[in-house]
C-alpha cells in the first residue's frame, strides 16, 4: 500500500448510507494521513460533508439528468483523477460501471454488485434476517472492503458541524429539550402519528420538544403539533440543514428517531438516541452507535416482521401492527431515565 494513496469512495445512495460511509474516511485517514480521500455522492447529499476535514474532492452525480450521459461524464471525471483505489459501497450496476471503468489500479466492492466480476477484489455483503441473532453492522460490512489496507476493526462514522451550525441552533438549547424526527422515505419505517401524539402528551410541559426533518416533514410535524396543543412544540422541519440538526441533537436529553437518516446523524455525533424500529429490525445492521442509545420495537413475535430490508410504502397486510403494537411506556421509561 502506498503511503499517500489517492482513494475514491463511491456511495450515491441515501443520506444515512453516506453518513455511515464516513466511518471509512475516519479509518483510512487514521492509517494514511497524507493520502487523498475523495467521495462520489448523489446531488443533494454533499452538504453533509461541508466541513469534513478528511474529504478532498466531492464528485456529484445529478440523478435528475440523463442517466447514461451522467454516468459517462462521471466515468471520464474519475479516469482523469488517476485513483490508486476505488471503493464502491453500492450494489447497483450504475456504480459498478463507474468502478469497473474508473482506470484505478485497484477496484473493490461487494459481490452483490452485478459488475463485481470486473472489480480487482470483491467481498460478501451479508445481512442477517434472523431476529435476536448476532449480526454485522453496516460499518463493519463496509470495513471489510478495506480491512487489508487498515485493520479489521470498524470505527464509528463522524460528522463535523461547524461554528456556524452551533450558532444557528444556540437559541434552542437554553432549556431542557428532546427532538423527534418522525419522517422516513418509507411509511412502514415511520412510527405512527397517533403513537407520537400519545407519547408527547406524557412529556412534562417544561420540556421543549423540537420536530426535525426536511421540507417533506413540515406537514407531518404540523399534524403532531395539532394533536398536542397543550405542549411546548416547535416544528423545525425544513428549517435546519443536516449539520444544523446534528448540532442540535448533541445537546438534547434524548433524540427519538425512526430507522432512518436522523438515527445515523446521532451515531455520527455521538448524540443520545432512541431508535424506533417498526417494519425493519436492528439485525439488518443499521442500528444506533452512540454511547447512549436505546432500541424500541414491537415485543411480540409478528410473523410478518420484517417485511423487507428497506420498508414499504404501505403495510402489506393493512394493520401495521409492528408500529401500532409498540408500547408507549417503553419510550417514556427512556425519557424518565435520561431526565433524572
Amino acid at each position: 500500500m502506498l503511503s499517500n494513496p489517492k482513494i475514491l469512495i463511491i456511495q450515491p445512495a441515501f443520506i444515512g448510507d453516506v453518513i455511515l460511509a464516513t466511518s471509512l474516511m475516519e479509518k483510512l485517514h487514521q492509517f494514511y494521513p497524507n493520502g487523498t480521500i475523495d467521495i462520489l455522492l448523489r446531488k443533494g447529499n454533499e452538504s453533509l460533508l461541508k466541513h469534513h476535514p478528511f474529504v478532498g474532492q466531492v464528485i456529484i452525480w445529478d440523478k435528475s439528468k440523463n442517466k447514461i450521459k451522467e454516468i459517462i461524464r462521471i466515468i471520464s471525471q474519475i479516469q482523469r483523477q488517476k485513483y490508486d483505489y476505488v471503493i464502491n459501497l453500492q450494489r447497483f450496476i450504475s456504480s459498478g460501471l463507474m468502478t469497473a471503468f474508473s482506470g484505478a489500479k485497484n477496484t473493490r466492492g461487494f459481490d452483490k454488485n452485478p459488475l463485481s466480476w470486473m472489480f480487482t477484489q470483491k467481498y460478501p455483503h451479508i445481512i442477517s434476517t434472523e431476529k435476536g441473532q448476532p449480526y454485522l453492522h453496516e460499518i463493519e460490512r463496509n470495513q471489510s472492503l478495506i480491512s487489508d489496507l487498515t485493520d479489521l476493526k470498524a470505527i464509528n462514522p463522524k460528522l463535523y458541524p461547524s461554528k456556524e451550525n452551533y450558532e444557528k441552533i444556540k437559541e434552542f438549547t437554553s432549556g431542557k429539550f428532546i427532538t423527534i424526527s418522525p419522517g422516513s422515505v418509507w411509511m412502514t419505517k415511520q412510527y405512527p402519528l397517533n403513537k407520537w401524539i400519545e407519547f408527547i402528551q406524557h412529556i412534562p410541559k417544561e420540556i421543549n420538544i423540537y420536530i426535525l426533518g426536511g421540507f417533506s416533514e413540515i406537514g407531518l410535524g404540523q399534524e403532531i403539533m395539532d394533536g398536542c396543543s397543550n405542549q411546548t412544540i416547535i416544528n423545525l422541519a425544513g428549517q435546519l440543514s443536516f449539520l444544523d440538526s446534528a448540532a442540535l441533537m448533541q445537546s438534547a436529553l434524548m433524540n427519538y428517531v425512526n430507522d432512518s437518516a436522523p438515527l445515523h446523524l446521532c451515531s455520527a455525533t455521538n448524540s443520545p438516541v432512541t431508535a424506533i424500529f417498526c417494519s425493519t429490525i436492528p439485525e439488518f445492521g443499521f442500528g444506533p452507535l452512540s454511547e447512549k442509545s436505546f432500541i424500541v420495537q414491537e415485543q411480540g413475535d409478528l410473523v410478518c416482521r420484517p417485511c423487507g430490508l428497506h420498508g414499504k410504502k404501505i403495510c402489506p397486510l393493512g394493520h401495521f401492527n409492528c408500529g401500532q403494537n409498540i408500547n408507549t411506556n417503553n419510550l417514556l421509561e427512556i425519557f424518565k431515565q435520561v431526565n433524572e
